[in-house]
Order: C-alpha cells, then sequence, then structure tokens
C-alpha cells in the first residue's frame, strides 16, 4: 500500500489496490486505518475528526466506528461522544497499544503488589469463555510452574480470574456464561458450578475469590473484580503463584488484604485520571 496523500491534522492517506484486485477487502481496510488513526491509546476522537483523517465519508466512519465498538476494538465515550481505543485492540499489539489507560494506570500498583507478596499479579478481563491478561507483573523471586504473560487466556470457569469475573458480573451476564460453560462440558459441569457458588459466597464475605488448586493443583490464585465505569467491560486482577512456595492460608491472611487495596487505588486512580 502506497501513501497518497496527508489530510490537514491528520495522517497520510492509504491508497487501496488497483480496482481489478478483487481479493482486496476495502471494508476491512478502512475499519484498520480508522484504528491506525488514533495516535495513541489516550487520545480521543468524534466521528468528523477520524472522518478527516481518514479522507473518508463521515457517514462511512460512522458505520465503521458503530462496527468497532460493538467488536470491543474502539470504546465510545458516551459524554463526549468521541471514542478512544478499546482493549480489545490490545491483541492487535504494538507499542502505541501498551498505552491504553487502563494499563498505564494499573501498572505500578500491579508491580509493588507482586513485589510485596512474591506473587504473579495480573489484570484481566473476559474473552468469549476465557480470561485474557491485559497486564501481568511479578516479583523476581516469584516461584510458578506455569509461564504467562500479556495475551495468555486461562479458562473463565476453574481459574481465580475467571471466578472473580463471573462472581462480580451481573446475574443475567453470569447465568448466559454459565449456560455455556455447562453446554460444553456438562460432565465436569457440576464441580465447576460448585467453584462458582462458592466464589459468589467468598466475594461477599472476604472480598476475594479463591481458586487454590482447582484449575492446576500446583497453582493457588486469589481475586478481585474491578470496576472502572465509563462503559468499561468488568476486569479482575489476580494474583498467584506456586503453591509449594505461598499456602492458601498466607494467601488469605497476607496477601488478599493487599491485593483488595491495591483493586481500590487503580479504581480511585483510574476515575481521578478520566
Amino acid at each position: 500500500m502506497t501513501l497518497v496523500e496527508k489530510p490537514a491534522g491528520g495522517s497520510p492517506r492509504r491508497s487501496g489496490p488497483p480496482k481489478e484486485d478483487r481479493h482486496f477487502v476495502t471494508a476491512l481496510a478502512r475499519g484498520l486505518e480508522v484504528l491506525h488513526a488514533f495516535k495513541s491509546g489516550e487520545e480521543r476522537l468524534g466521528n468528523h475528526e477520524l472522518a478527516e483523517r481518514c479522507s473518508l465519508p463521515k457517514s462511512t466512519i460512522t458505520r465503521l466506528t458503530y462496527t468497532l465498538t460493538k467488536l470491543g476494538y474502539l470504546h465510545h465515550i458516551a459524554e463526549s461522544g468521541r471514542y478512544r481505543l478499546g482493549l480489545m485492540a490490545l491483541t492487535l499489539g504494538g507499542t502505541t497499544l501498551s498505552r491504553l489507560d487502563v494499563k498505564e494506570v494499573s501498572n505500578p500498583f500491579l508491580q509493588q503488589l507482586a513485589n510485596e507478596t512474591d506473587t504473579m499479579v495480573a489484570l484481566a478481563t473476559r474473552d468469549d469463555l476465557s480470561m485474557f491478561y491485559i497486564e501481568n507483573c511479578r516479583s523476581e523471586t516469584a516461584i510458578l510452574t506455569l509461564m504467562l504473560g500479556i495475551g495468555s487466556h486461562i479458562p473463565l470457569g476453574t481459574t481465580a480470574a475467571g471466578r472473580g469475573y463471573l462472581a462480580g458480573a451481573p446475574e443475567g451476564a453470569r447465568q448466559t456464561l454459565e449456560a455455556r460453560l455447562q453446554a460444553i462440558d456438562p460432565v465436569g459441569w457440576p464441580r465447576v458450578e460448585k467453584g462458582i457458588r462458592q466464589a459468589m459466597t467468598d466475594l461477599a464475605e472476604f472480598g476475594c475469590v479463591r481458586s487454590f488448586g482447582d484449575w492446576r493443583r500446583e497453582i493457588h490464585g486469589i481475586a478481585v473484580p474491578v470496576r472502572l465505569g465509563s462503559g468499561l467491560p468488568l476486569m479482575v486482577v489476580n494474583a498467584a503463584a506456586a503453591a509449594s512456595s505461598i499456602s492458601a492460608e498466607t494467601f488469605m491472611d497476607e496477601v488478599r488484604p493487599r491485593l483488595i487495596a491495591t483493586v481500590r487505588g487503580i479504581e480511585a486512580q483510574f476515575h481521578a485520571k478520566s
């Protein structure tokens, strides 16, 4: 693709291939061009500005931003009518996307918790029937038998992060997800359901959910839902470590209060920033 023009105040416009290229999907190219128009994860743009940057009719931009918002690649800010890059844009990678607000705000909190507790600490959100790691921090001394990082997917029904999401989700959304989990594994569902019900009780009683050997026998983990508002999806912060290095009792007595404080700090800082 060649650069053919630079709209006023915008990025260079990319030309498409010759019209006879019947394999080229114009709608897809235009959608990617809209995402490319954002200089950083913090930038907010309206349909008019996007139309100028992409040199496309505003009516076309309106359809593209609507679709990208529905898919999670853009986030619509109702108060201003503008858009910013959504969490699903993280799956595209790139240094610009690493500057998304939620990552920028949460990283210092997550790293501090990891250092203080010798655990791996992650920020995750749901991606279909799994949890998707948005950010991941660990202490130099943390012992883990599973190597997980940004972009990793873990199960929804048996992990601390997944249970934290289900326990914190609205009842209707949780019931829909539970029905899907039951449908794909009816034999294992009773055990999964028991863990989810316990997670709901734990969240109300202890302020966190737990998964001690339920997903992987050698892994202990706890998690707390994160509610950032502004139309952002429910997220979860979880702390995990090898069961041989940190006992279930230590997680509940020592890691749990620090994890809860970390989540409250992220929420307060994010609300102050936005």
